[in-house]
């Protein structure tokens, strides 16, 4: 495959829950084939070690400590954004949160207020704020990353899977507000081993019930999102990507 297939040279690429897991993936990628990144967790040390790793790829970085569930500084992140860079032509909402209930009777509020709070507030209002300048401007590629789980909900996870369908939901509905110069898809992720998967059984971490059987590793996601953040998806937008290992 051509490597300029996936060239984001000189593109601004910003990405939430990017100091770990499939953000930190998507990071490294994104720098890799040219893009200076906007690196963005609640934990700015975090950020700080990520983006020195991205100035050593010749890449320009800017680490952001933001809590995407609290709409205040959500607003402060776009706003170092743009003052650094001027503009940001690829957001991916990527933090998420997936904690598990004892039961649905025994969830509390809070827990549900923060699951959807991190998992659909938040990217609402970033998508808003960054997906209107976009509009406004050049256009951009805002990518979702969501959940197998919208498809498949299961009891011990339903505020998980409402909140990830209500951000499927959310990428359909933008994509119409701010086409044809924005492009709004999603990837459904599967089962992948980061650092949450350290809480699964041995046998969870080795098996799943999919077409590929197994897990994946956390690089796999790296060219679903190149593709969705360069011009190779040029006519693609409202679509919901599965990436999952084939979910029966």
């Amino acid at each position: 495959m051509r490597k300029d297939l996936f060239d984001l040279t000189g593109k601004v690429c910003l990405v939430t829950g990017g100091s770990r897991g499939l953000g930190y993936e998507m990071v490294k990628g994104f720098a890799s084939y040219g893009a200076d990144v906007v690196i963005t967790s609640r934990k700015a040390e975090a950020c700080e070690g990520v983006a020195e790793e991205v100035r050593a790829m010749g890449r320009r970085a800017l680490p952001v400590g933001c809590h995407v569930g609290h709409w205040g500084e959500i607003d402060a992140l776009v706003e170092a954004a743009y003052r650094e860079f001027g503009r940001v032509d690829v957001l991916v909402n990527n933090a998420g949160m997936s904690p598990l209930a004892p039961s649905s009777v025994d969830t509390s509020e809070d827990l549900f207020d923060k699951v959807v709070a991190v998992n659909y507030k938040g990217p609402f209002r970033l998508t808003a704020l960054i997906g209107s300048r976009m509009a406004e401007g050049n256009g951009g590629s805002i990518i979702n990353i969501s959940s197998s789980g919208a498809f498949k909900p299961q009891p011990r996870f339903i505020p998980y899977a409402g909140a990830k369908a209500a951000l499927n939901a959310m990428t359909m509905g933008f994509a119409l507000e701010f086409g044809p110069k924005v492009r709004v898809n999603a990837i459904a992720a599967g089962a992948f081993l980061t650092d949450v998967s350290k809480a699964w059984t041995q046998e969870s971490r080795e098996k799943r019930d999919t077409a590929i059987g197994h897990p994946a590793q956390p690089h796999e996601i790296v060219t679903s999102a190149l593709y969705l953040a360069s011009d190779a998806s040029s006519f693609t937008t409202g679509a919901i990507l599965r990436v999952d290992g084939g979910v029966i």
